[in-house]
């Protein structure tokens, strides 16, 4: 995720204000813990997916992924002179659960840092933890709240809960990441919260947007395909992994 590159207010500090954190902007304390957890919660999710997960929700993954993969190559402009593009948490999540999900996730970002040099590799552990798994996991289960509160089984909740989960894991995604570059030193808190969350706002949005379009049209061809498929879709056949 891109973050500033104009405004007289945000341009000293805008090298520090993106997603993907570069080598370097984190200190030792931070980096260590964040590589505990992520390292932590993969093994927890390779536990998940081995146990609970058939074999054929292994290609439905490879095919997340590389559209996942896909999708965060194409950026979208917002005002300020800026861009975002895809994370992809939420859309993850719907399709394959939080569990497989957080695994695609990782794949994607340890191949855009080692390939594409996007966000470094002594923080790899953070830009997973923070757009990974906060990403996928608090996306999935926001969204999982709103679409079973409004109805399962309606097009309209399972809109309206990726749409609000998908721009609340970038905000989330971004405080969070605010706050590490506060602890590290790199910048001050309010000055990194206040520039991370105005920007992620508008950022969120294309998340949203994105992500609704991609699940409406699986749902209107493939509804199976989802991890929490509406009844009708339902089948000993198709389902491809137990829910949570």
């Amino acid at each position: 995720m891109q973050a500033l590159s104009s405004g007289w207010l945000y341009h000293p500090i805008q090298p520090y204000l993106a997603l993907h954190i570069p080598d370097g902007f984190l200190n030792l304390p931070v980096i260590a813990v964040t590589w505990i957890l992520a390292i932590a919660l993969i093994a927890i999710s390779l536990n998940r997916v081995q146990a609970d997960y058939q074999e054929k929700a292994v290609p439905l993954m490879g095919v997340c992924a590389a559209f996942i993969f896909a999708a965060q190559m194409i950026n979208f402009p917002i005002p300020g002179g800026t861009s975002g593009h895809l994370l992809g948490g939420t859309l993850a999540g719907a399709l394959l659960g939080p569990w497989a999900g957080t695994l695609v996730m990782t794949v994607v970002f340890i191949v855009q840092a080692v390939v594409f040099q996007d966000g470094g590799l002594t923080v790899l552990g953070a830009n997973i933890f923070n757009m990974g798994l906060i990403g996928t996991f608090a996306g999935y289960y926001l969204y999982k709240a709103i679409r079973f509160a409004i109805g399962r089984n309606k097009l309209s909740g399972m809109a309206v809960g990726a749409a609000v989960a998908a721009w609340a894991s970038v905000m989330i995604a971004a405080i969070i990441c605010a706050i590490q570059l506060a602890v590290s030193g790199t910048v001050p808190l309010a000055v990194a919260i206040g520039a991370m969350a105005t920007w992620h706002v508008l950022i969120g949005i294309g998340e949203a947007a994105i992500t609704v379009v991609a699940l409406v049209f699986i749902w209107r061809t493939r509804p199976d395909m989802f991890y929490d498929p509406p009844r009708r879709a339902v089948s000993p056949r198709n389902r491809i992994g137990v829910g949570s």
